[in-house]
C-alpha cells in the first residue's frame, strides 16, 4: 500500500472524501470500497477489520492472534467480547472472542486467545491458517463483564479453561490502572500446562502483592495450589473474606454452575458477575412439535421439527449468520413476521408480530413465518 492510498483511508478527511457523493459517483457502478479494498484491505466506511500482526500457540490446544485493527474500532472495556468473523470455503463464520488485553494497551492492538475445539469449524480453521497479514472483520466490543466504578476495594477473579481471556484481561487493566484493592484470582486448569498465561501470573504474582494467584488443577494431583474441582473449601482457602468481595466468573458450565449454586445459598448473587461462552444443554422436545417453518425471503418452508429456528434453517440448507448460538452476541436476530415461539433458556414465549427475535434460542410454537 503507497503512503498516499495509506494516509486517505486513515485520515478523517480522507475518509470524507472518499465517502462524498461525487467520488462515489465517478466509482458507479461498483463503488469507490471495491478499488480501495484491492489496496488497503483494511479499509471500510463503517465496518471494522483488522489485520492479524502475530500468531503464538501458549498452549497445545489454543492459539494466540494480536490483532491491528482499522480506525473504525472503537476500543473496549476490560471484560467484553468482540464477534471475530472469517470467510471459510466462501462461507462467512461468526465467534465470540473476548480481548485478553488491558483495555490501556498503548499500541492500540487486541489480543484474542482461541481455545481449539477438536470439533469446531473457526477454532480449527484460526489454528491451521491464520497468519501475519490475514485481515477478519470484527464487531464493535459488546457485553457487560465489566469492573463497576468506582472499583470496589476487593475483587475476586474466578476462571477456568479457555474462560481466563476477560478475567485476564480485567487483571491486566487493574494492574496498568495501579488499582491498590485486594485482588484474588482463582484458575481451574487440566494440568500447568494448559494453563495459557501461565508465565504472566508468575510474573504479576511477583511484582503485585496486593494479586494473590490461586492454581488449581483438575488433572493433576500436585504442582498446583489446589487440586481437584471447586469447592467451598477451594473457595475458602483461596479467600476466607469472598463474600466481601466482586466476584467475576467465566469458564466451563459446570464451575460456573458450582460458583452460582455456592454464591445463592449464601445469598450473596448480587455480587457475583458470569460470563458464558458455552451453551448450556437444552432439553428441547420434540414429540409434540407441530405446524410448519416459513422462511419468507428465500421462499423455502419445512414442517416444524421442534429444534431452533437456527438449527432448522440451517436443516433446510439456509446459512443464517450466528455467533454464540446462545443468544447473547445477536449475530443471528431475524424479524419473525408471525407466529410464536419459545425463548429455550427463559421459557419465554413471543407472539408478537414484525418483531425480532434470536434465532439460535427460539423455537417455534406450531406455523411461524422468519424473514430469512
Amino acid at each position: 500500500m503507497s503512503a498516499g492510498t495509506q494516509v486517505l483511508t486513515s485520515s478523517k478527511l480522507g475518509r470524507r472524501v472518499l465517502r462524498s457523493s461525487l467520488v462515489k459517483a465517478a466509482f458507479t457502478p461498483h463503488g469507490v470500497d471495491r478499488y480501495v479494498e484491492m489496496i488497503d484491505p483494511l479499509w471500510s466506511p463503517t465496518e471494522v477489520r483488522a489485520e492479524i500482526k502475530q500468531v503464538t500457540r501458549k498452549t497445545a490446544d489454543s492459539v494466540t492472534l494480536v490483532l491491528r485493527p482499522n480506525s473504525n474500532w472503537q476500543g473496549f472495556r476490560a471484560g467484553q467480547f468482540v464477534r471475530l468473523s472469517v470467510d471459510i470455503d466462501g462461507v462467512r463464520r461468526t465467534r465470540c472472542y473476548s480481548p485478553a488485553n488491558s483495555q490501556f494497551r498503548r499500541d492500540g492492538l487486541i489480543e484474542l486467545t482461541v481455545k481449539v475445539d477438536p470439533n469446531g469449524l473457526v477454532s480449527r480453521h484460526l489454528r491451521d491458517n491464520a497468519v501475519s497479514g490475514t485481515v477478519v472483520h470484527l464487531s464493535q466490543a459488546q457485553g457487560e463483564f465489566v469492573m463497576p466504578l468506582p472499583h470496589p476495594r476487593r475483587i475476586l477473579l474466578i476462571s477456568g479453561g479457555s474462560g481466563i481471556t476477560p478475567v485476564m484481561s480485567i487483571l491486566r487493566t487493574l494492574c496498568d490502572k495501579a488499582y491498590n484493592g485486594k485482588i484474588t484470582f482463582l484458575h481451574y486448569a487440566f494440568t500447568q500446562d494448559d494453563v495459557i498465561y501461565r508465565e504472566e501470573l508468575d510474573a504479576i504474582k511477583a511484582k503485585y502483592e496486593s494479586v494473590k494467584i490461586v492454581r488449581a488443577y483438575t488433572n493433576q494431583p500436585l504442582g498446583g495450589d489446589l487440586s481437584g474441582f471447586f469447592s467451598r473449601e477451594h473457595l475458602i482457602a483461596a479467600d476466607k473474606h469472598y463474600a466481601e468481595a466482586e466476584t467475576f466468573v467465566c469458564g466451563p458450565l459446570p464451575l460456573m454452575d458450582a460458583v452460582r449454586g455456592l454464591w445463592a445459598e449464601e445469598g450473596i448473587e448480587d455480587q457475583l458477575h458470569l460470563e458464558q461462552f458455552a451453551a448450556p444443554v437444552r432439553t428441547v422436545s420434540t414429540d409434540d412439535a407441530e405446524g410448519e417453518i416459513s422462511f419468507s425471503k428465500s421462499g423455502m418452508s419445512a414442517p416444524n421439527s421442534g429444534r431452533t429456528l437456527l438449527e432448522q434453517a440451517e436443516d433446510a440448507g439456509l446459512t443464517p449468520e450466528y455467533g454464540c448460538r446462545m443468544g447473547i452476541c445477536f449475530s443471528c436476530v431475524r424479524r419473525k413476521d408471525e407466529g410464536t415461539t419459545r425463548n429455550v433458556m427463559t421459557g419465554d414465549l413471543c407472539s408478537e408480530t414484525e418483531t425480532s427475535i434470536k434465532l439460535c434460542v427460539s423455537v417455534p410454537v406450531g406455523n411461524v413465518s422468519v424473514d430469512l
